[in-house]
């Protein structure tokens, strides 16, 4: 799971901009990150792919007030609402915004060009209908905190035991690039989010790290077959957890404006 998904960028700044809170620029500047550009395409009255402060306009002209974003894997359709093309591509990138109000959604397909050893990624977005519904399985900013809570205390007691802590040269390089990030300052959310929302997102990306950096780190201490099924059990409903914490915090700037 990655610890800032593109959609939660996307969905972040573009709730900001829309509310007038930043410049056009600042927030596009946000949304691509490190990445080389970013591009929309699909986008009802453009024959090719734009670029985002264009799309971004086109998408509130075609009725958006808003931005939801979803983090679906397979089994959850987390924040989806269909059809089931829309799902179907938003399951396969492993998330998706959904634009409130104006029946669009956008999945990102992600592309690394050039030379090897000077490589940089690009990314479309690729604009889809999509079913003015409830979102699936979001939780309010409340459950999921206290949803995360638990989760990781009857977690923690499986994982001890089991001794499955990621731990290696891998494991520790991603905790301090992510330390590195917070250090520098960088915004969890754009400017408008409750803090509230901030604290929600900022555990669960720690937590979403952790546990993606132990899953990629082989089995730790759970050497029997029992022993890496019950780490697996443990590890499962937190990561889903944390999913649902990090859509429920995204998206509670719409979630506000609603209420």
């Amino acid at each position: 799971m990655l610890s800032e998904p593109r959609s939660g960028r996307l969905t972040s700044w573009g709730n900001a901009l829309l509310a007038g809170l930043v410049s056009p620029d600042g927030a596009v500047l946000a949304i691509v990150g490190e990445d080389a550009v970013h591009r929309v395409e699909g986008l009802p009255g453009e024959s090719g792919p734009v670029g985002l402060t264009l799309a971004l306009g086109r998408l509130r002209a075609l009725g958006m007030s808003g931005l939801r974003v979803a983090l679906p894997a397979p089994g959850h359709p987390l924040g989806l609402s269909g059809p089931p093309e829309f799902n179907k591509r938003a399951l396969e990138a492993e998330e998706a915004v959904v634009c409130h109000g104006g029946a669009l959604g956008l999945v990102p397909e992600v592309y690394s060009v050039g030379p090897s050893g000077d490589e940089h990624v690009e990314v479309v977005w690729h604009c889809l209908e999509v079913r003015e519904a409830p979102p699936a399985d979001v939780p309010s900013l409340g459950e999921a905190e206290r949803e995360l809570a638990e989760a990781l205390r009857e977690a923690t007691a499986v994982l001890s035991r089991l001794d499955v802590a990621a731990s290696g040269p891998v494991a520790e390089a991603a905790i301090d690039a992510y330390r590195a990030r917070a250090e520098r300052g960088r915004e969890v959310l754009a400017p408008g989010y409750p803090p509230r929302a901030v604290r929600v997102l900022e555990l669960a990306q720690r937590v979403g790290l952790l546990i993606s950096v132990a899953f990629e780190n082989g089995q730790g201490g759970a050497v029997s077959a029992s022993e890496m099924a019950s780490r697996t059990a443990a590890l499962r409903p937190v990561e889903r957890v944390a999913r649902r914490a990090q859509v429920a915090a995204y998206n509670a700037f719409v979630e506000e404006r609603e209420r």
